[in-house]
C-alpha cells in the first residue's frame, strides 16, 4: 500500500472515529433521558421496572466506553499509534459483539417485557388515588391525554380502581376524556371527574357511560412501535455498519504501519 493509500486510509478512519464519538454521546444521552423523564410511558416503566433502570445504566457505560474508543481511534489514526488501533480494534469487535447479544435478548424477551408492562401499569390502575399527588400518577396521567388512549387492555381497566367504582354518581379518569366529546376548551387531566347529571336517575357509576377513549393503551404502543420499527432497524444498521468499517480501516492502518514510535503520542 502506497503513503498516499495509507493517508486516505487514515483520515476515512479519522472521519468514521468522529462519526464513533458523536455516536457514543448519542447512546449516553439516551440512557440519562430514561433516568430523568417524568412525563411519558418511560417514566411509568423506569419507577417500577428494575430491567428498565438496568438498561438505562447499560447505555450511559456503552456510551461512555463508545466516546472513549472514538477518542482512541482518532489519536491511533491520526498519530499512526499501532498499539492504539488495535486497542479500538479489539474493543469495537467487544462492543459489536454486546450490541448483537443485546439485541436477540431484546427480541426473545419481548412477550416477557410486554407482560412486565401491563403488569406495572395494571397495578398503577388499581392504587390510583383521586387527589394524590404522585409523579408515577401523573406520568400515567400524561400518557392517556397525550396518546388519546384508556387503561392498557382497554378503559374497562379502570373498573378494577376501587374508589372510582364506589362513586354513585358518573365518574371516570379525567385523563381519559375523549376530547372529541368535549364542548370545554380546558379539561383537567389528572384525578376523577364527575359527567354532568342527566335527567335519569343514576345510582351506580357505568363505565359504560363514560365519556372516554375506549381503545386501550397497550395497542396504541404496540402501534408505534411497529410504524417506528424500520427507523429503529435502520439505525441498528448504521450504527453496526459504521463500527464494521472503522474496524476495517483500523486493521489496514496498523498492518501496513511499519515500525512503531512512539513519540508520536501525544502527552497531556
Amino acid at each position: 500500500m502506497g503513503s498516499s493509500c495509507i493517508k486516505v486510509t487514515k483520515y476515512f478512519l479519522f472521519l468514521f472515529n468522529l462519526l464513533f464519538f458523536v455516536l457514543g454521546a448519542v447512546i449516553l444521552g439516551f440512557g440519562v433521558w430514561i433516568l430523568a423523564d417524568r412525563s411519558s410511558f418511560i417514566s411509568v416503566l423506569q419507577t417500577s421496572s428494575t430491567s428498565l433502570k438496568v438498561g438505562a445504566y447499560v447505555f450511559i457505560g456503552v456510551g461512555g466506553f463508545t466516546m472513549l474508543m472514538g477518542f482512541l481511534g482518532c489519536i491511533g489514526a491520526v498519530n499512526e499509534v499501532r498499539c492504539l488501533l488495535g486497542m479500538y480494534f479489539a474493543f469495537v469487535l467487544l462492543i459489536l459483539i454486546a450490541q448483537v447479544t443485546a439485541g436477540v435478548l431484546f427480541y426473545f424477551n419481548m412477550g416477557k417485557l410486554k407482560q412486565e408492562m401491563g403488569g406495572i401499569v395494571t397495578k398503577l390502575i388499581q392504587n390510583y388515588t383521586d387527589g394524590h399527588e404522585d409523579s408515577l400518577q401523573e406520568a400515567w396521567d400524561y400518557v392517556q391525554a397525550q396518546v388519546k388512549c384508556c387503561g392498557w387492555a382497554s378503559f374497562y381497566n379502570w373498573t378494577e380502581n376501587a374508589e372510582l367504582m364506589n362513586r354513585i354518581n358518573i365518574t371516570y379518569p379525567c385523563s381519559c376524556k375523549d376530547k372529541s366529546k368535549d364542548n370545554s376548551s380546558i379539561s383537567p387531566q389528572t384525578g376523577f371527574c364527575e359527567a354532568p347529571v342527566g335527567n335519569g336517575t343514576q345510582s351506580s357509576n357505568s363505565p359504560d357511560e363514560w365519556p372516554v377513549y375506549k381503545e386501550g393503551c397497550m395497542e396504541k404502543v404496540q402501534a408505534w412501535l411497529q410504524e417506528n420499527l424500520g427507523v429503529i432497524l435502520g439505525v441498528c444498521v448504521g450504527v453496526a455498519v459504521i463500527e464494521l468499517l472503522g474496524m476495517l480501516l483500523s486493521i489496514s492502518l496498523c498492518r501496513h504501519i511499519h515500525s512503531e514510535d512512539y513519540s508520536k503520542v501525544p502527552k497531556y
